[in-house]
């Protein structure tokens, strides 16, 4: 007969058992710990968020006149430069315009040369109206004398003085004749009299009105959104394309109101981005903290002071830059890709607002600043050739 099996003989299994969880036990207790003391150390100065995404500026191409297209230059996708032609409009109306104009400040340059030559010649029909009243004077004085002595009559000594009047009448018509000619043109020349400056003013506006039917490019970056046609007709201000410049996007990062307590401008940011991964981290800093909540900005802001109100935890948007440009063009961002976000807490010296205001431009352009330029040169050459010599006085 066999021997009952001894209760001992299981113990090397439950021994091993209960070693494997006492060391599972260990393994815990020292992952919390090392979790808790990661934590306290350094995880709590990190605040992420997924809520984030590219934007950047998006330049909207609008014509500043009416006008048909007869040219579209880029399409979307296309990277242009600034000053690249995007949009032509006829003009054929803008170049009669711009002709009239050059005719009528002409015309104008003509007439007002004609005021400085009726100031000449005013100031000459005075010099003659003066020596005619010394004349008149000195014979009236004459025939004074030989009145007394009877030579000649009473009425040729009347004569004589109503001549002297006429001439003194015909002097003071002349002198305002005169004063009237020389206020026209008094302390001008004919390039800043006032007749001569509206009519270049004129000019001006159809030269710019000429050159606005080409509609360039303000900055650089890549085409999108084109909505115009060839033999449209297009009004000021309609939206045509825009003009992304991609090497100018930002991060929009919109973290929970418990997640900015110790959040300040400057902080470093670590950026990844669904399209790259994990693969690509842009370095970043945060730029501004939002002044408001998102729902404090929407069209239909909540009304929490009415009916039954719920306790939402409210997020605020934050803008975080790029601050190595190198890695946009290694690995370029569009518009509106999904982004996760993470910020470094450890410097607090930041403020939380803006304390200066803008020292430059947030975006400018200059291929517009040359138009006025040009149009000055053109006045100045109409107002030289139309003097015909003259010295402008």
């Amino acid at each position: 007969m066999s021997s009952p099996t001894s209760p001992t003989a299981d113990n090397p299994a439950n021994n091993r058992r209960g070693l494997l969880l006492r060391l599972l036990l260990v393994v815990i207790v020292l992952a919390a710990i090392g979790w808790t003391v990661w934590y306290f150390l350094d995880g709590r100065w990190y605040e992420d968020t997924d809520d984030a995404y590219v934007n950047g500026n998006i330049v909207q191409i609008t014509p500043q006149l009416p006008g048909t297209v007869v040219t579209i230059g880029a399409d979307d996708g296309d990277l242009v430069h600034a000053g690249d032609v995007l949009v032509k409009l006829d003009k054929s109306n803008a170049e009669v315009a711009l002709a009239e104009a050059k005719a009528n400040l002409a015309n104008t340059v003509r007439k007002v040369r004609g005021l400085y030559s009726n100031v000449t010649g005013a100031q000459a029909d005075v010099a003659a109206r003066k020596v005619a009243v010394d004349k008149a004077r000195a014979d009236f004085e004459r025939r004074k004398d030989l009145a007394k002595t009877g030579a000649i009559s009473a009425e040729e000594l009347a004569h004589a003085r109503d001549a002297l009047a006429a001439a003194q009448s015909a002097l003071t018509t002349a002198e305002q004749m005169y004063n009237t000619s020389r206020v026209l043109v008094d302390d001008t020349v004919v390039a800043s009299h006032p007749d001569v400056q509206a009519a270049a003013a004129k000019l001006r506006a159809a030269y710019l009105d000429d050159l606005r039917t080409t509609i360039v490019a303000p900055v650089d970056g890549y085409v999108a959104k084109r909505s115009v046609q060839l033999g449209q007709r297009v009004a000021p201000g309609a939206p045509m394309m825009a003009v992304v410049p991609l090497h100018q996007v930002w991060i929009d990062a919109n973290f929970k109101e418990t997640q900015l307590t110790h959040m300040r401008i400057g902080q470093p940011v670590d950026i990844t981005t669904d399209l790259y991964g994990d693969d690509v981290v842009y370095k970043g800093k945060v730029q501004s903290l939002g002044v408001g909540t998102g729902s404090a900005f929407s069209l239909l802001p909540a009304q929490n002071a009415t009916g039954n109100w719920i306790k939402i935890v409210q997020r605020v948007p934050v803008r975080v830059v790029f601050t190595e440009p190198k890695q946009l063009d290694a690995h370029p961002l569009r518009i509106g890709l999904s982004s996760d976000v993470t910020v470094s807490l450890h410097d607090q010296n930041g403020p939380m607002l803006a304390r200066q205001s803008p020292a430059a431009p947030v975006l400018n352009t200059d291929v517009y600043e040359q138009q006025l330029a040009k149009a000055d040169d053109l006045i100045a050459r109409i107002i030289h050739a139309n003097m015909a010599g003259g010295k402008g006085r």
